[in-house]
């Protein structure tokens, strides 16, 4: 857990091979964004912008992800998902099969311990970069 309100809760995903994953997940049991509110969807996605925003600081990604999924868990949430040209998946989503390019995989474990102290400190900044969010 990284940072939450009385209406969500921002975690890091650490079961993945993509440094600076963020899952934002609303705490009332609802199972899509037209369940909310307008104020509810404007606060959840001030909230998704600010996190992108600072993943893009801070990890430099080729492109975010963003996905509202739940088909395995009707729960409303958003994966913010960092990606780069050169991961395991690239283009594909990242639940695609990694690519099987022995070269590639050398090159992103490189460069994947590097974005990982990047990660640290973006987890770091997220609580102060969440403060100005209202609920």
């Amino acid at each position: 857990m990284l940072w939450q309100d009385a209406q969500l809760s921002v975690i890091r995903v650490d079961d993945t091979a993509f440094p600076g994953y963020l899952r934002v997940i609303w705490h009332d049991h609802v199972p899509e964004m037209s369940d909310l509110g307008a104020a509810e969807r404007a606060h959840l996605m001030q909230v998704i912008h600010v996190l992108e925003v600072q993943q893009r600081h801070f990890l430099r990604p080729d492109k975010i992800n963003l996905a509202s999924l739940g088909n395995q868990v009707p729960h409303l949430h958003w994966h913010l998902i960092p990606r780069w040209r050169d991961d395991p998946c690239f283009p594909d989503a990242i639940w695609a099969p990694a690519t099987t390019d022995a070269a590639r995989h050398t090159a992103w474990a490189a460069r994947d311990r590097q974005l990982q102290q990047q990660a640290q400190q973006l987890f770091a900044a997220i609580p102060q970069a969440l403060t100005a969010v209202g609920p």
